[in-house]
């Protein structure tokens, strides 16, 4: 103990106290999100075009595989954090991504494209995760909102970016190899600004520990997964955020595309949506962190819920602009508070593995979100499963709303 104590009283919690690891680690971030973004708007073009898929079910099968090796991963990460260190962790996720952008670009066959996401997964997992959790151990209590607000930002408005970087270049050059070569650039950048710029945060954790009055959770996967109210809530919320997620990535293009909306076209519409999602968490995580995070999340839930179901309808291309902002608006409601809530209800000693447990549910809405949309749209067609994915949603809204509850710990609380 007299060594945890020792370099506890060396650390202070706080974004202003460590605003040049945390600056480093937003630009990180954004790398990582810059990754999945490669994928976004062509990669559904190239398995039509390229390899001749026609059933929505074998094209979203690249999302199914992300998904559920992005949720193990996680799973995985907050199990590891605390074991190997959280900047060990962040270099490994960069060490799997090296090879993806060459695989997508150089891909005779589809099973090429399954492979680069499993790894493309497995770098999500880790390095998303370990930028996630170090930035709440730097912060501390006072500011997890915005910090969240700010990591989430970044990667997703680099997602949205990259999108649309990779939409234009498609339309300017073909669909390959020109659009991965950014991903190159992302990933060698990420890895070497994660391995001679970031320190590991594990004693701003143990500095934490010292004061933190949150109790512990005993049997810590039933307790996230579902079984304690606040945690069980958000969890399903993030499950659901994810799965109507993954039908935007996967089916939003090929309905465009029915729609005879050119490429460029198409990379517009499907940008804006991670591009107001980002941006707006610069907002948003801060107003986690002032009102009240159940009414956030019941509200950003069914703003998605509306939207997608109103989306069933929309023809003209001013009507997908407009969807597409509200869609990423109620998004950047709900995404850094989902975290933010998960660091409140849990103890800084099992933050990492309670957040690992979290993002294991959330991302695994990838793979199911696919598999079902894939299904739905192959059997009745594209739109029953946009209404149908709406609906879902919008009873996620109504779990939170009606089993979530208000309390909240703090340090200064009295148990």
């Amino acid at each position: 103990m007299k060594t945890g104590s020792k370099h506890s009283s060396k650390v202070s919690l706080g974004l202003k106290e460590n605003w040049k690891q945390f600056t480093l680690l937003v630009i990180i971030n954004g790398f990582v999100g810059g990754m999945v973004g490669l994928e976004r708007t062509i990669l559904p073009e190239i398995a039509e075009v390229d390899f001749g898929m026609a059933a929505k079910t074998a094209i979203l099968s690249f999302i199914v595989v992300f998904g559920i090796v992005k949720a193990v991963s996680n799973f995985y990460a907050g199990a590891l954090a605390d074991r190997i260190g959280r900047r060990k962790l962040l270099i490994t996720g960069w060490l799997f991504a090296l090879p993806v952008p060459f695989m997508l670009m150089y891909a005779g066959s589809w099973s090429w494209i399954i492979a680069a996401n499993v790894l493309l997964g497995i770098n999500q997992g880790l390095a998303w995760s370990s930028t996630v959790v170090m930035k709440i151990d730097l912060v501390g209590e006072r500011n997890r909102g915005l910090a969240m607000g700010l990591n989430e930002s970044a990667g997703y408005a680099s997602v949205a970016l990259v999108a649309f970087a990779t939409g234009w270049v498609a339309s300017e050059y073909g669909l390959r190899p020109y659009p991965f070569y950014i991903g190159i650039g992302l990933a060698g950048l990420g890895l070497l600004g994660s391995w001679l710029l970031i320190k590991d945060t594990i004693h701003h954790v143990r500095a934490e520990s010292e004061t933190s009055t949150v109790p512990r959770l005993k049997r810590l996967f039933a307790e996230t997964s579902w079984k304690h109210p606040n945690l069980g809530s958000v969890t399903q919320a993030g499950l659901v955020n994810n799965l109507n997620d993954g039908l935007v990535w996967g089916l939003l293009p090929i309905l465009l595309a029915d729609l005879d909306f050119s490429l460029g076209r198409i990379g517009v519409i499907t940008g804006i949506y991670p591009a107001i999602w980002g941006v707006g968490q610069l907002a948003t995580g801060k107003m986690a962190d002032h009102l009240s995070k159940k009414k956030m999340l019941f509200w950003g839930m069914l703003l998605q819920g509306v939207t997608l179901v109103l989306m069933g309808w929309a023809v003209s291309y001013l009507q997908f602009i407009l969807l597409s902002f509200t869609l990423g608006l109620g998004t950047a409601i709900v995404y850094p508070t989902f975290l933010a809530a998960v660091a409140d209800n849990t103890h800084p000693g099992q933050r990492a593995q309670s957040i690992g447990i979290f993002r294991l549910w959330r991302d695994l809405g990838y793979a199911i979100g696919a598999l079902l949309t894939g299904v739905l749209a192959d059997w009745f067609g594209i739109y029953t499963a946009v209404f149908a994915i709406g609906a879902l949603t919008f009873a996620s809204a109504w779990v939170i709303q009606l089993r979530m509850r208000e309390k909240r710990y703090t340090q200064e609380s009295k148990l």
